[in-house]
Formats: structure tokens, C-alpha cells, sequence
């Protein structure tokens, strides 16, 4: 026996589907905190502009002045509401699958009208179910593993592609223009940059001495700020050192029966999660922490087009079947003093 084109089609469908309605968790093979959070705090917006635009205002005119009897008061006109705007992205992934591959598995497509009549036998089926499966997976992850990348790249990489976490919140706050806002000459539109804190010496606390004080300014400004650190794996051990130095593994010391646990618990600062981000390692960001206010951070993903499915049809010049999925959206700060940038050195 054998499938007919428009049974191809179908089979691929479903299951394509399947997967993006319900991916398994065993297919996320390494941590993406940032992408995750990103993702549960998404807000849409619809497509009818260029740009994502959000009114910030950063300067004050009308101030109090003390008068008596007959003294000239003063009227200022209010005019400092700046505009910032973020360009949408679209980004794309796609497998496909040869009729060749097809045939090497014993699975036979009619792509005519003769074909129209013929059912697939549950064998074929099942293998060609295999195949999609296999497809998928790779899609699904290859895809969510990118845009996690994204997510905190830059752009540089490729002029198309959405720019993260690290083209806003930069080493040199002072300088450039962050979503159509000049920086240098406005000093409230800056994240907060705590470069090269000696860790070398955990008992002397350094990072956490640091920490206390960033935090504190980081809530200057904010209003309800959610605030998380994503860290790469030489400041979480430089931050579980210094603990180690001036703590104790247990309340009790080391009488207890049984095993003895002698690790740190999950890391927390002032009720801010600390977690590892794997990314940031594959970055070359080993040393760096990043404080986030995911309140003023968001991805923006356009109304009905995030992770579309599309089915091209099959060139007539080919034999192949193609499966794609496209995102369209971007990441924006509606607030850039409320998040900071460490390193230790």
C-alpha cells in the first residue's frame, strides 16, 4: 500500500500540532530561565504600526516656589514626555521531508490523482509517524533554543534577527540610543553597571557588600518592581563562596543522623531569585549577573502570530514536503534604571 499526497499532508499536520500544543518537557534539554519568563509575561500587540511605542517621561518642569503678598509666581508648560519604540521582528524555522527519505523507509507516496482512493497501512503509519516525530522534536527544540538565544543576544549577530537582553542593558549605560531614546543625554534612560567586583577573596564579601547596595538603587525609581538575577556559573560559585565564608552549613553543625546534606540552598537576595542561566555561559558571560525588572521588561508578540504553523506547498519542481513555524514580536524596556549589569573580575 501506500500514502497518498493528501494523506502526507494530513498526517504531517497533526502532528506538527500535537507539538506545539503539548511539547514534552523532556525535550528542553538545557535550562532557559530568561526565555521561560519571557514567554509566561508576553504581552501582543497588533500589527498595524512599524514599531511598538510606549510614552516614558524622565524630567519634572513644575516645582514649588515660595511667595508673599504680591510676588510674581511662575508657570512652566510641561513638555517632557519622550516616546520610545521598539521594531517588531520575524523570525522563522522549517524542516523538510524528501519522498526519497520517504521511500528509503518503505513508504510509498501517490502524488496523482490516481491516487485518491488509497489508505495507508497501519505499518506505514506507524513509521511515518516516527519520522515526524523525530522531524519535530528537532524543530520544536531547535526552535525554542534559538529564540532563547535571541532573547539575550544583542542583534548584532544578524540584522534581522530580535535583539535581547544585552542591546539594552549594556557595560556603558552613558552612551547610545536605546529604543529611539538618547542615553548620553538622558540620564534616567540607563540601566545601573557594576563591572569587575573583586570575588578573589570570598571573606572579604565583595559581591554581596555590592549587591546590597545595587538592589537598594534599583528600588529607587521602580514601582513594584519583579526583579530576578540570572547569573552565569563564576558568579553563582564566586556568590556561594562568599556565603560559605561567613555562614554555616546548618543550624544544628554536623550532628545528624543519616546523610548530611552540604550544599547551598537555592540562592535568594532580599527575596530576589537567583538563578543559573545556562546561556549566559554559552554567551562567553560567565562572570556576569544580571538584575532584570521583568515588570519593565517584556516580549511583545504580535496579535495570532506567534508560533504559526505554515505548510507551503510542494514546488512543482520538487518532491519534498515542507513544515515551518514563524514568531513575530520583540523585546522591549519600558524602564531601563530599575535593571543592573554585574561582573565580578
Amino acid at each position: 500500500m501506500a500514502l497518498t499526497a493528501d494523506e502526507l499532508v494530513s498526517l504531517s499536520n497533526a502532528s506538527l500540532d500535537h507539538y506545539i500544543r503539548s511539547q514534552p518537557e523532556s525535550q528542553i534539554l538545557q535550562d532557559r530561565p530568561l526565555y521561560n519568563d519571557m514567554m509566561a509575561n508576553a504581552k501582543s500587540f497588533n500589527g498595524a504600526e512599524e514599531y511598538i511605542r510606549k510614552n516614558v517621561k524622565g524630567v519634572y518642569s513644575s516645582s514649588m516656589v515660595g511667595y508673599s503678598h504680591d510676588d510674581e509666581v511662575s508657570y512652566v508648560n510641561p513638555a517632557n514626555i519622550k516616546q520610545a519604540k521598539a521594531k517588531w521582528y520575524e523570525v522563522a524555522s522549517g524542516i523538510k521531508v524528501f519522498y526519497t527519505e520517504l521511500k528509503a523507509n518503505g513508504i510509498h507516496v501517490l502524488d496523482s490523482a490516481m491516487g485518491k482512493n488509497v489508505s495507508a497501512s497501519a505499518d506505514e503509519l506507524q513509521r511515518i509517524s516516527n519520522i515526524f516525530d523525530d522531524k519535530n522534536e528537532d524543530l520544536m527544540e531547535g526552535s525554542e533554543r534559538s529564540l532563547a538565544e535571541m532573547f539575550w543576544r544583542d542583534g548584532t549577530q544578524d540584522a534581522k534577527a530580535l535583539p535581547g537582553i544585552l542591546s539594552f542593558i549594556v557595560n556603558s549605560p552613558s552612551t547610545g540610543t536605546r529604543f529611539g531614546i538618547d542615553a548620553a543625554a538622558n540620564s534616567w534612560w540607563r540601566n545601573r553597571a557594576n563591572l569587575a567586583i573583586d570575588a578573589s577573596t570570598a571573606s572579604n564579601n565583595n559581591l554581596v557588600n555590592e549587591l546590597q547596595q545595587e538592589v537598594r538603587q534599583l528600588r529607587r525609581y521602580a514601582r513594584k518592581p519583579k526583579h530576578k538575577v540570572y547569573a552565569g556559573s563564576d558568579w553563582m560559585e564566586a556568590f556561594e563562596k562568599e556565603l560559605r565564608a561567613k555562614g554555616n552549613y546548618t543550624l544544628t553543625g554536623w550532628a545528624k543522623s543519616g546523610r548530611i546534606d552540604a550544599s547551598i540552598a537555592d540562592l535568594e537576595f532580599k527575596g530576589i531569585e537567583i538563578v543559573y542561566e545556562p546561556l549566559l555561559d554559552d554567551l562567553s558571560r560567565a562572570k556576569y549577573g544580571y538584575i532584570l525588572d521583568l515588570n519593565a521588561i517584556r516580549l511583545w508578540k504580535m496579535d495570532s502570530e506567534w508560533m504559526v504553523r505554515h505548510n507551503p506547498a510542494r514546488p512543482a519542481e520538487q518532491y519534498v514536503l515542507y513544515r515551518g513555524i514563524t514568531c513575530t514580536g520583540a523585546i522591549m524596556a519600558t524602564q531601563l534604571n530599575s535593571s543592573c549589569v554585574t561582573s565580578i573580575a
